[in-house]
């Protein structure tokens, strides 16, 4: 039968099911729905079974030995998540009405700090026990992990004054800065550092946490700072996507960094067994009052940028610069020529004289 309109071809399930509403002809639909029918129960159950396979041949890796397969030890990590609503609660104890809900006045400062850094304690006692490797913790693992907690704690003032440097820093290292709270609310590098510095009073004392607060800033503004760097007062990072410090940098104070720019490591030292050693001094010390232009590349933990120094645009440095050195490259074949008046066929033609 031919069906008026555009309801899907003759014989398909969907003309089939028009002409059972339209004409009740449900006896010529009948067969042609049984094998939609039959269509779709073999394609689910075609699914089910590569589903099947996908889990049986997940759970054989997971049953493997060594890599990642520590199951074990992975119940009792510490939560990124966790860890990562920390490192908000933190930027909001550090610049309190900027990072979250507005106050409603100067009266609502001291509860709302008390909240936080009750919220803090309990949230990072949690996770600083994980890191610890004990969950549910014991006696000495709680002992430590409060030890750890208080001295952090206690620290957070200092870390905020030292905070203030890094935004005069910006302030004064920015033309385009029209004010401080421009600098709090829109600066990523602020967060980055704000987040390192915390990061770096829990290095050493426990795993996995520092790294996972300077990787949690890492991925929010570009900028990798290793919680492990050392890195003095009034630091302003301008820009900053692409900028990289490695674990063992050494910064001044009033160093300013541009975008682009790597404190990493020249070589690895190996073993017997080729191997990378791990620990040592690999990464470069960059003294006071050094400013580093876009772009450029310091290498090596025996480079020392001396104090007062200026290292220009694009630079590669795998050796030592005495104080109040001036580092660039000669300018190579930098040519301004008018444009041809015809329209070049490629675009090596458009370069050529």
């Amino acid at each position: 039968m031919q069906i008026p309109g555009k309801v899907g071809r003759a014989g398909s399930p969907l003309h089939a099911a028009f002409a059972v509403r339209r004409f009740g002809v449900a006896g010529a639909a009948l067969p042609i729905l049984s094998i939609l029918f039959t269509h779709k129960r073999a394609h689910i159950l075609q699914m089910d079974a590569t589903n099947r396979d996908a889990v049986e041949e997940l759970l054989q890796t997971y049953g493997e030995t060594g890599g990642i397969n520590y199951l074990a030890a992975a119940a009792t990590l510490p939560s990124r998540l966790a860890i990562e609503a920390a490192c908000a609660e933190l930027m909001s104890l550090m610049f309190p009405g900027f990072r979250s809900q507005a106050l409603v006045s100067s009266e609502d400062l001291a509860d709302a700090t008390r909240t936080r850094i009750r919220n803090l304690h309990a949230r990072l006692k949690t996770e600083i026990c994980r890191s610890l490797g004990k969950i549910p913790p014991d006696e000495a693992t709680e002992v430590k992990a409060e030890e750890v907690l208080g001295v952090f704690l206690r620290e957070l003032p200092s870390v905020r004054r030292i905070l203030w440097t890094d935004i005069d820093a910006a302030y004064e290292g920015d033309p385009a800065a029209k004010s401080y709270e421009e600098i709090i609310l829109a600066y990523p590098a602020l967060e980055a550092i704000a987040i390192y510095r915390m990061a770096h009073l829990l290095y050493d004392k426990v795993p996995l946490i520092p790294r996972i607060m300077t990787e949690w800033a890492h991925s929010r503004t570009g900028i990798d700072i290793h919680p492990g760097a050392r890195i003095g007062s009034h630091f302003f990072i301008d820009h900053g996507t692409g900028v990289v410090i490695g674990e063992t940098s050494e910064i001044g104070s009033r160093v300013k960094l541009y975008h682009g720019v790597t404190l990493g490591a020249r070589s690895f030292e190996k073993d017997e067994h080729g191997k990378i050693k791990k620990g040592g001094k690999r990464h470069p010390t960059v003294e006071d009052d050094v400013t580093i232009y876009p772009g450029s590349t310091i290498l090596g933990g025996e480079t020392v940028i001396g104090a007062r120094s200026t290292i220009g645009g694009n630079v590669f440095l795998v050796q030592s610069v005495p104080h109040d050195s001036l580092v660039y490259y000669e300018e190579k074949q930098l040519r301004v020529v008018p444009k041809r008046k015809y329209r070049p066929a490629t675009t090596r033609d458009e370069f050529r004289e």
